[in-house]
């Protein structure tokens, strides 16, 4: 027997092996609306996964197009327009957030 919360429609808002505050009702752990509440909990999570993953090859791609312009093997020219604004957002967002810890850390007393 599983516990769980509902929602005001009845869905499964959340599903516990012991009881918890807030449970409102029991349900087989073999039930299918409990196997289709896994299985919509475990796409979620490997969605979050892709996201994250995405945010952290989008770094990737910048350094690898840095680097090609570094080596001379690409000009940022060479890229579109929408590209190079982008590129060029990024540095300047990246640059503040630099010189902001600069200052953090060129004062640093060790008291808050």
């Amino acid at each position: 027997m599983l516990y769980v919360k509902r929602d005001a429609h009845g869905n499964l808002l959340r599903v516990e092996q012991a009881p918890f505050d807030g449970m409102d009702g029991e349900i087989d752990a073999a039930s299918p609306e409990v196997r289709d509440w896994q299985a919509a909990r475990a796409a979620q999570s490997s969605l979050q996964q892709l996201r994250q993953s995405d945010l952290e090859m989008v770094r990737v791609l910048e350094d690898l197009i840095y680097a090609l312009i570094d080596k001379g093997v690409l000009r940022i020219t060479d890229l579109p327009a929408a590209a190079q604004a982008k590129l060029a957002g990024r540095s300047r967002a990246r640059d503040a957030l630099q010189g902001r810890s600069r200052l953090l850390d060129e004062d640093d007393s060790g008291l808050i």
